[in-house]
């Protein structure tokens, strides 16, 4: 008999569970009710409206670009920054004052230094397959496309802080991507590994760095061009568009298959990856790299997308920054602002008309201050 005493007084349990819970369900609850007339009278919430122009100086913009960003981009708190990659030469900024400020962190943007700097120093080569799980591995092109943490974690701990911190600098980070552009505030670069997750959070996340949508058009732009990083010049009037010249920060010091190996996996990543929000929506073909993440510093959520497109005329470098607020942002979101703007442009056939501005113009090199040192 004691070997059925237990059984029997878990089965009686079990029984006078189910009889509250059929008592509960036939008989109401009037806090419930309450709570649910109560929720019915409350007014509906709305978001509050943001508009992202506000304060800003259009001279010297392309009106037909900063049109497409202004639509696209809507009453979301962030910022859109165009540029001419070929010149560096800034066509419209959206929000600025939000563009200009010190910086947030980049989040998954942050693996286009890491794959640089991997691919320079031979830490691997593009078709190599490194294990992230058991049954699991990427190489170069499907983890940018995918924008895999750990595949990016272990990339960093095999390069190390110092050399990390070399090409983010070569790359711009860390310094003011603009020629005296008013208002414009550097980002900045860790001092030292973050205390949580090391190397590999610096260079999956973007921990610890601090970077502007301009330092990250300006990086783009050197991608899009093959390798040369010009100062962002933004003329405000007539004299200063008409006389415009390019002005060259540096060349990068890079492994010539750099470039080409990571524009595979930034055009993966909009084809099947984090960002076919932007290929949904473009009819050019488009590269770019999403990155969401939580900014700790300034207690925004941070959606970032990175792009430029692949054309004959008139390629653009469009960087979309969400710094969040009451709507939950993310890249995939970003990707598909910058869709819109590729969207409405090809629409209007900007990238058809004949370009005859600044394609012929030569370089003027600018003596400018040393952009990085190994340790």
């Amino acid at each position: 008999m004691k070997g059925y005493v237990v059984p029997l007084l878990l089965a009686g349990l079990v029984q006078s569970a189910h009889i509250a819970a059929g008592q509960a369900a036939r008989s109401p609850n009037p806090s419930r009710t309450s709570t649910a007339k109560n929720r019915k009278r409350l007014p509906r919430y709305r978001e509050p409206m943001v508009d992202p122009t506000q304060g800003d100086n259009v001279d010297g913009d392309d009106l037909v670009i900063r049109r497409a960003a202004v639509s696209a981009l809507g009453t979301l708190n962030g910022s859109v920054v165009v540029v001419d990659p070929a010149s560096g030469r800034v066509l419209t900024i959206v929000n600025q004052r939000l563009a200009l400020k010190s910086g947030f962190t980049p989040c998954s943007t942050i693996k286009l230094v890491t794959s640089l700097a991997a691919l320079s120093e031979r830490v691997v080569e593009p078709g190599t397959f490194v294990r992230i799980s058991r049954y699991s591995s990427f190489n170069l092109t499907t983890a940018i496309a995918h924008s895999n943490n750990q595949y990016f974690a272990i990339l960093g701990n095999r390069l190390g802080f110092e050399r990390v911190v070399y090409y983010a600098q070569m790359l711009g980070l860390g310094e003011k991507a603009g020629l005296d552009i008013v208002g414009e505030q550097p980002g900045e670069i860790p001092v030292e590994p973050p205390k949580f997750g090391g190397v590999g959070m610096m260079t999956s996340f973007g921990e610890g760095f601090q970077v502007t949508p301009l330092e990250l058009a300006a990086l783009l732009s050197s991608i899009a061009n093959g390798g040369t990083l010009y100062y962002l010049q933004y003329p405000r009037t007539a004299d200063e568009i008409e006389n415009f010249k390019p002005h060259v920060k540096r060349t990068l010091e890079i492994s010539p298959t750099g470039i080409p190996d990571l524009k595979v996996g930034m055009r993966g990543a909009v084809d099947y990856g984090t960002a076919r929000r932007a290929g949904y929506q473009a009819s050019e073909p488009i590269l770019g790299k999403t990155g969401t993440c939580t900014d700790f510093r300034a207690s925004n959520h941070m959606g970032w997308f990175g792009s430029f497109n692949d054309v004959g005329k008139h390629q653009l470098v469009v960087v979309v920054m969400l710094a969040g607020g009451t709507k939950a942002v993310s890249g995939p979101f970003a990707a598909g602002v910058a869709g819109a703007i590729y969207r409405t442009l090809s629409e209007e056939r900007y990238f058809a008309v004949d370009s005859t501005s600044q394609k012929g113009l030569l370089p003027e090199i600018t003596a400018t201050y040393p952009c990085c040192s190994r340790q």
